[in-house]
Formats: C-alpha cells, structure tokens, sequence
C-alpha cells in the first residue's frame, strides 16, 4: 500500500522570516494513488494583518481568520493526519517553507526532504 498525502497551503504573503504565516492547510490523502475520501482542512487564525496582495489571491480577510484556531491549536492533528507518508505538492519549496517555519515557533520540525514530491 501506497499512501501519499497531497497538500497546499494559503499565506498572508511570500516570506516566513518576514512575518508572513499559513492561513490555511488543505490535504487529500491518497492510497495507491487514489483519493481514499480523508481530508484535512483547516482556516488558521495568523495572528496578524492580511496584505491586500494576499487577500487578492485567497479573499481570506483578517476579520473571517480571526475565528479560527492559530497554528499551534492544529499542529497536532495536521501532523497525525500527514504523518510520516510521502508529500506531493505543487511549488513545494514555497508550502515547505512556511510549514518548517510554523513547527519551529512551536520547537519541531522540520519536514523531512525526502518524503517531497514536488
């Protein structure tokens, strides 16, 4: 069995040690390259202002953000759920980024490189 987890991520913009954050994870698990009906998806609180450039992208605002729960609330169970299995994600170095800097603030991390396929 072949279990891979496809994943994507939205941000308040395109530079972790700049302050920008994850807003929101999306993950479809597939089994022998198949989608087994798992998900993960998650609107994460950032904690911070949302640039009008981001917002142009993802029409996530501030004000709908602000309801939900902040990364170190889901960190738990985005890890459970991605495991130790096989990433594939589009413009990896991109969400890779932003999710090893997410699990450093929180003292774990990071992902390992040879589970990407991207």
């Amino acid at each position: 069995m072949i279990r891979e987890i496809v994943l994507d991520t939205e941000t308040t913009g395109l530079d972790p040690a700049s302050g920008h954050r994850v807003v929101e994870i999306g993950a479809v698990e597939l089994i022998n390259h198949t989608p087994s009906g798992r998900t993960f998806h998650g609107y994460i609180n950032p904690e911070r202002d949302m640039p009008a450039e981001a917002f142009a992208v993802h029409g996530l605002s501030r004000e709908f953000l602000s309801a939900h729960r902040v990364f170190a609330a889901i960190a738990d169970e985005f890890e459970a759920f991605v495991g130790l299995d096989r990433l594939v994600i589009h413009n990896a170095a991109f969400d890779v980024g932003f999710l090893d800097w997410e699990l450093k603030l929180l003292g774990r991390g990071p992902i390992g490189r040879e589970r990407i396929v991207g």
